[in-house]
């Protein structure tokens, strides 16, 4: 029997569905793409478990669900009619984000975030990643622009200028601070099953976020020049 956690993730899913027809119909290529990207993740979950027979949180693909179906939605045109939407989305996904990486510390560093670790560790370490994600996340942004300029196309993901990436920036925190303050470990469970995969994706994450992050600003950078 399918429960009311699950009930609702696949709600969304199908909600996220409905978008991407929207968009098609509209022939909105960007609403399109975002919502079928929101989609895939909102699955990925159901696949991995079905794939490798790991039981999965049900609250994660709901939670993957209330994000992508929020994010899709603000594509249809709610991100420049509501100037409240953008920082709703980013502070759903960054506290998604910052329960799976606070789950990641605990179980990975468990001499770092354990009770005979210096305080608040886990919790400085997750809010500092969070940030870092959603700095390559606006540089992301950033690198789509220059693309769509360079060809002639929309971009895929739509940069409003400096000061909403700060604003961006601002509430991927706040949705970080909210995990560690409540201190939500309902990821733990989950990630306790794979300790050692589960510090190699930190680590590997860590670096293609360094490495990314600069060649990211590197083209920006060159952009700019070449513009100018």
């Amino acid at each position: 029997m399918v429960g009311p956690i699950a009930l609702a993730g696949f709600l969304l899913q199908g909600a996220i569905l409905c978008l991407f027809a929207v968009a098609v119909r509209r022939r909105n290529a960007a609403a399109a793409i975002n919502a079928i990207g929101s989609f895939a993740l909102a699955v990925l979950p159901a696949a991995v478990e079905i794939a490798w027979n790991v039981p999965v949180d049900p609250r994660l693909p709901l939670w993957l669900g209330v994000a992508g179906f929020l994010h899709s939605l603000g594509m249809l045109g709610l991100y420049e009619s509501r100037w409240w939407w953008d920082n709703l989305t980013h502070t759903v996904s960054a506290a998604l984000l910052a329960a799976l990486l606070y789950a990641g510390v605990i179980v990975a560093l468990p001499d770092l975030a354990g009770d005979d670790g210096p305080p608040g560790t886990a919790a400085a370490v997750t809010v500092v990643a969070t940030f870092a994600v959603g700095v390559f996340w606006e540089l992301i942004e950033l690198v789509a622009r220059e693309v769509g300029e360079r060809f002639d196309i929309e971009p895929v993901l739509v940069h409003y200028g400096r000061r909403d990436t700060a604003v961006d920036l601002v509430f991927d925190v706040v949705g970080a601070l909210l995990v560690v303050g409540f201190d939500l470990r309902i990821f733990v469970p989950l990630v306790g099953r794979f300790p050692g995969v589960t510090g190699a994706i930190l680590v590997a994450g860590g670096w293609i976020l360094l490495v990314g992050s600069a060649l990211m600003a590197l083209v920006v950078g060159l952009g700019g020049s070449i513009r100018s």
